[in-house]
């Protein structure tokens, strides 16, 4: 699959090195072209300018600090339409840092933001609440990438996407799901800088007894 990333950080680098693993083509850029040629060269991908990045792209990841989602997202050309009809995968937790309080409106979630910046593009919520040091070295122990979004080819092609990262989908509904992910991310986030485990603070519920509940 060719995929494009937005984006130059710790998180773009990672996934773009899984994903090059995993054997697909991945293009990255940035706003700097020298951050991009280094990021391309840790990953084993292929810098590109902003433009050409989603061109003939399959799926693209935004991958970039919340405040800087409208303007890379403009230097791509998606508001002009050109990442029209194309997954368009969003991690970005718009927090604020060390208490985890979501920084967009009430009701709306970062991503309804971008989806705002890049219309007709297929935006899928996923891949926001685990480090990229995952990604660099998974564990033998797969993660639930919680997910959602309102187009089921996006949602299923960002699925085997991360299942090429070692992960597990799990689509939990259409995109006005998504500022739920956010809270979750925030929540996490805000346990972590007090000092206390986040995964001490979710109950064990196996699958099949929180199936069991419905009716």
């Amino acid at each position: 699959m060719r995929i494009g990333i937005l984006g130059t950080g710790t998180l773009a680098t990672a996934l773009a090195a899984a994903w090059t693993r995993a054997g697909h083509q991945v293009t990255i850029g940035g706003r700097s072209p020298e951050r991009a040629e280094l990021a391309a060269a840790a990953s084993g991908a292929r810098a590109r300018p902003l433009p050409q990045v989603g061109t003939d792209a399959d799926a693209i990841l935004l991958s970039v600090h919340w405040a800087g989602v409208a303007d890379i997202l403009e230097a791509a050309g998606a508001p002009a339409g050109s990442l029209a009809g194309k997954p368009l995968i969003d991690p970005t937790n718009a927090v604020e840092h060390g208490i985890g309080v979501l920084r967009t409106q009430p009701g709306r979630a970062i991503a309804h933001h971008v989806a705002d910046h890049a219309p007709g593009a297929h935006v899928v919520k996923a891949l926001h609440l685990f480090p990229s040091s995952l990604w660099a070295a998974p564990d033998s122990s797969p993660p639930t990438v919680a997910m959602c979004g309102d187009d089921p080819q996006a949602l299923e092609l960002v699925g085997s996407l991360v299942r090429d990262l070692g992960g597990v989908p799990a689509v939990l509904g259409g995109l006005d799901r998504a500022r739920q992910l956010e809270e979750v991310a925030g929540f996490v986030i805000g346990l972590a800088f007090a000092g206390h485990d986040p995964q001490s603070a979710i109950p064990a519920v196996p699958a099949a007894a929180a199936g069991s509940t419905r009716p």
